[in-house]
């Protein structure tokens, strides 16, 4: 039974909850304990709410998710948990992360009840509709990043933003098409926006939103209002990472189309070494001073 629960909450992906963190790199912050402790706070509260999104949306798509090859699994699919004992355990999450995160900030908690309703929304309607629901997920990482700001109060970067945002389609594209390729239709796993999808042109937007990404995170490094707030020019060197890692990621998922990209980047040793290299050179760059 508890490994019912820790399966339905899925740590696994509160990795996602790291954007949360980006402002504070940014800000450059990363090493003053007090903003640290707030940003990890405010970490460790969207994992709570996220959790409870995934629980609830467990429970909606419990039917269909019975019929799909991987998702009949999961514990309410499966009859394990009940609905009338998962309902009420996501409500008290939901309530426990809006509580806490009233507590550390109240402008924090209208971004984290945002990101809430967004996939409250999004689990009952909005993920019926092609693009509509990338661009939704894609919406729920730029509230974390804008949620981290907010939780150590600093401005945010627009380019920041759209990096955010255009990253997060790219992926939720790459989900998307990893879906098609594997079988999976409308008809079959439950996803009523895979009718809306086709092969090529999300092969196209995938290469479209890797190169605005690319420019985006340029347009960011050469800002004035970045080089004057960091006193320097040598941001726009860490743009090698990301542009390796765009094209390290097109590669993965055109050479393995039955692997879904997240799983293939965060098993993708390459890819990891970059970020790493990424982050260092940013930390360096930024706070070498």
């Amino acid at each position: 039974m508890y490994r019912a629960w820790w399966q339905i909450i899925r740590p696994r992906q509160w990795v996602k909850n790291l954007f949360v963190l980006a402002p504070l790199l940014f800000a450059r912050k990363l090493f003053e304990q007090l903003l640290l402790v707030e940003a990890l706070a405010a970490t460790a509260i969207f994992c709570l709410l996220s959790s409870s999104v995934y629980m609830f949306n467990d429970v909606v798509d419990a039917e269909s998710d019975r019929h799909h090859p991987q998702k009949r699994h999961r514990p309410v699919a499966a009859g394990v948990l009940p609905p009338r004992r998962v309902l009420p355990a996501a409500a008290a999450l939901a309530a426990l992360g809006l509580l806490a995160a009233w507590l550390l900030r109240p402008a924090f908690a209208l971004a984290a009840l945002a990101y809430l309703l967004l996939n409250l929304l999004y689990t009952l309607v909005l993920k019926r509709y092609a693009f509509v629901d990338v661009a939704v997920i894609a919406g729920g990482f730029v509230l974390r990043v804008v949620a981290g700001a907010e939780a150590i109060d600093v401005a945010i970067s627009r380019w920041l933003v759209v990096c955010t945002f255009c990253l997060a389609c790219l992926l939720g594209l790459g989900k998307r098409r990893h879906e098609l390729s594997s079988g999976g239709g409308a008809g079959n796993n439950g996803r009523r926006s895979l009718a809306g999808y086709r092969m090529q042109p999300l092969h196209r937007l995938e290469k479209i939103l890797a190169a605005v990404t690319i420019v985006a995170y340029l347009s960011y490094s050469l800002d004035p209002l970045t080089v004057a707030k960091f006193g320097t020019r040598a941001l726009v060197f860490t743009s090698l990472f990301p542009l390796l890692g765009m094209l390290r990621y097109l590669q993965l998922v055109e050479r393995n189309p039955q692997t879904a990209p997240t799983d293939a980047l965060v098993t993708d040793w390459p890819t990891l070494v970059n970020l790493a290299c990424w982050v260092a050179a940013v930390i360096f760059i930024l706070y070498h001073r």
